[in-house]
């Protein structure tokens, strides 16, 4: 005998306003239906009058009438299902603010603008219970008349029914469908759910920027099209550091730099008027950014140096020592860059930037095929420069090859916009940015052996690693004519 049993896939439909319930008597199977009671359930979203939560791919909405009030934030690099969920207060006003956790993390989308409510979607819902043998529940049949709106200036209202059948065990397939012949017959017909989905149409965000990147094919529009990539990689930063997730702010600084160092590789084809504000901006970031990145990097540095230690030259508490002093450097840098990110600079900085990509500061000069090539070639007669005065032994040599070490990431970042990257170079990048790592580690070295005997603790396994980075970034002095003969070819 076939087996008619159905699935337990849950079954919607959709249907105009006035569709009304479904009959629901002389069911296959169905013995009789119990109507449970009324509810209403409503979803208000919040964001900013110019949609910069749903452009920034946030969704924030506060949840009534299904349980407990609660707040819910979708960030854009998180699963759809996965929320962070923050109660309603019971004292809250309506509407209801949002709250301070949800608040701190939305601020860099926001910025200067208030985030209120923008939507809500009102469902009125009834569920029927169909019940088999035995009183047995075999589906539940649930009946929405919902109403999206639009809140603010103007209004925008839609207004549609929605059905859903939840089949139990014992439901049959004759039974479903009968089910959605009696929807079809008034008017419902197979749908996913959708106030979700019509949330987000009202509420688009009123168009991605139409922006002017110069035309295609010329030197100005890659130049445009590699700034707008980094400022969104900024924008997408500014979020994970907000969350304080790992290497969030070296690569928030790591996108400002970037930016920064295509504006002065290619001032020719930039209006610098506009632009130099920008690249300064973009340097007061880095310089906010630059202690809480340093403290990550020697805590992980030494931290590893002592690790690697034997263990006769491992003596007192030194890898506690490390952890108790930066976790003091690194909260207080975490709360620095936070104050920087909420400050005006900072979202002025963000507002210069869409106002660069929105009306382009390009030059003639940009439109020509060869303004890339001219600006790599520009870096490379930079950065040889700088290594010829690196390469010079003398008082100022330490200076002199972390200036080097700058004209080789400005030069580095040039072939990216003209996406002629040189793999020669990176060994010499590599021995510039240990030299500066092992010159940034002994003053952080010095520091805490002078702390540690200070507070009655064995500083000597400091001043082994410090003993090994001035013999570290000597030899890379050394080696450097070397490294740059061979980053020439």
């Amino acid at each position: 005998m076939p087996d008619t049993t159905a699935t337990t896939t849950v079954q919607y439909f959709r249907g105009a306003a006035e569709a009304g319930a479904p009959r629901l008597a002389g069911l296959p199977g169905v013995h009789r239906d119990e109507p449970g009671p009324t509810e209403v359930r409503e979803v208000e979203r919040y964001d900013t009058d110019d949609r910069r939560l749903a452009a920034a791919g946030i969704t924030l909405a506060l949840y009534r009438g299904d349980g407990p009030p609660q707040w819910r934030l979708a960030l854009p690099d998180g699963d759809h299902d996965e929320h962070l969920r923050v109660p309603l207060a019971a004292d809250a006003p309506d509407p209801a603010p949002v709250p301070v956790e949800i608040e701190e993390l939305t601020r860099g989308a926001a910025r200067d603008r208030i985030v209120r409510p923008v939507g809500r979607a009102r469902t009125t819902r009834g569920v029927t219970r169909l019940l088999g043998d035995g009183d047995a529940v075999v589906a539940d049949v649930v009946h929405d008349h919902v109403t999206v709106a639009t809140l603010g200036r103007s209004t925008e209202l839609v207004s549609w029914t929605e059905a859903a059948v939840h089949p139990h065990e014992g439901a049959s397939e004759e039974l479903l469908a009968e089910l959605a012949v009696r929807f079809a017959d008034d008017g419902l017909e197979p749908a996913e759910p959708g106030v979700e989905t019509e949330l987000d149409r009202l509420l688009r965000p009123a168009g991605a920027r139409r922006r002017r990147a110069g035309k295609k094919g010329s030197s100005g529009a890659a130049l445009m099209e590699y700034l707008a990539t980094q400022a969104e990689r900024l924008a997408a930063e500014d979020l994970r550091v907000r969350r304080d997730e790992p290497d969030a702010v070296h690569q928030l600084r790591v996108a400002s730099r970037r930016m920064r160092s295509a504006l002065q590789a290619f001032r020719p084809l930039l209006d610098v008027a506009r632009t130099e504000p920008v690249v300064e901006a973009l340097r007061e970031l880095g310089r906010a950014l630059a202690p809480a990145r340093d403290a990550e990097v020697l805590r992980e540095r030494i931290l590893a140096g002592l690790a690697d230690l034997p263990p006769e030259l491992r003596l007192g508490r030194a890898e506690a020592f490390t952890t108790r002093h930066f976790a003091r450097v690194e909260a207080e840098a975490r709360a620095a860059v936070l104050t920087e990110l909420d400050g005006p600079r900072y979202a002025a900085l963000r507002g210069a930037l869409d106002a660069l990509l929105d009306e382009p500061p390009l030059t003639k000069a940009a439109r020509s095929l060869s303004g890339l090539d001219d600006g790599v070639k520009r870096a490379r007669r930079r950065l040889r420069k700088a290594v010829e005065v690196a390469v010079e032994p003398g008082p100022e040599q330490e200076t002199a090859v972390h200036a080097a070490r700058k004209a080789g990431k400005r030069l580095r970042y040039a072939t990216e916009v003209a996406g002629t990257k040189d793999k020669r170079l990176k060994r010499l990048q590599t021995a510039l940015g240990e030299h500066q790592d092992a010159v940034v580690a002994r003053d952080a070295l010095r520091e805490l052996g002078a702390a540690a005997h200070a507070s009655g603790e064995n500083g000597f396994s400091f001043g082994v690693l410090l003993g090994r980075d001035v013999e570290r970034a000597v030899r890379i002095e050394q080696e450097l004519p070397a490294l740059w003969r061979a980053a020439r070819g």
